[in-house]
């Protein structure tokens, strides 16, 4: 195992998640009027419906599944489902779900990148991110045919074991050593998402899980400034 891989598979991992983390905390502690998603759908509706809902849609389900299928401990399910129908199960739903995603993406590209009112009010940062969005999907559907001929589930417990060693502060990148090029070029570049995530549009991803909280939260009585506004 090179030093290059031990940096990508043990290092680079902290470094973009405490980044990620405390990047998040102080652009939102200092630039919270830039805390948007900067939505053009209000310079045109057409087919934003569509698209946004795909991507939406399809994104969310693969970063749930990703958390769910990586983080659970194979001695949880071994009794249930074996390892090679898990992987199975994966496949199947992550490439209904990425193909989704990645036709709404696509269609998101193609109207920020086209239509010329979109285009003159988008950042250079908001085109990147999407681009680096889709370049990420596209290695995730190349990985499914690499995963259907490892259907003994190797794959998805090598990866598993690695991303449940760094969660545990217990590095260990020698198992996924073997994996194919898709494989780790999509993990880096995964990885490197969290990375850039407090600089771009990204942070309205935090929003949205609050709202939940904010629906959950006490009743609360909000009072004027004003003076002799009786309490």
């Amino acid at each position: 195992m090179n030093a290059l891989h031990n940096f990508l598979f043990t290092v680079y991992p902290y470094i973009c998640l405490t980044v990620f983390f405390m990047g998040s905390l102080a652009r939102f502690d200092r630039d919270q009027y830039t805390w948007k998603s900067d939505s053009s759908q209000l310079l045109r509706k057409s087919g934003m419906n569509w698209a946004s809902n795909l991507f939406h849609g399809g994104i969310l389900f693969l970063l749930m599944g990703h958390t769910v299928g990586m983080l659970t401990p194979h001695a949880l399910y071994e009794h249930f489902i074996s390892a090679a129908n898990k992987q199975m199960v994966a496949i199947v739903a992550g490439g209904i779900a990425g193909s989704l995603c990645f036709v709404g993406l696509t269609m998101l590209l193609w109207r920020r990148t086209t239509d010329p009112r979109i285009r003159l009010t988008s950042h250079r940062t908001d085109l990147a991110i999407l681009w680096i969005l889709w370049v990420q999907l596209s290695l995730g559907l190349i990985t499914l045919p690499f995963s259907l001929s490892h259907s003994d589930g190797s794959v998805m417990l090598a990866l598993s074991e690695w991303a449940q060693r760094i969660v545990t502060l217990n590095p260990d990148a020698s198992g996924i050593a073997h994996l194919d090029w898709p494989y780790k070029v999509h993990m880096v570049l995964g990885m490197t998402i969290f990375l850039l995530f407090p600089f771009s549009r990204l942070v309205h991803v935090w929003s949205g899980l609050a709202s939940v909280f904010y629906a959950l939260r006490p009743y609360q009585v909000v009072r004027g400034r004003r003076m002799n506004v009786p309490k």
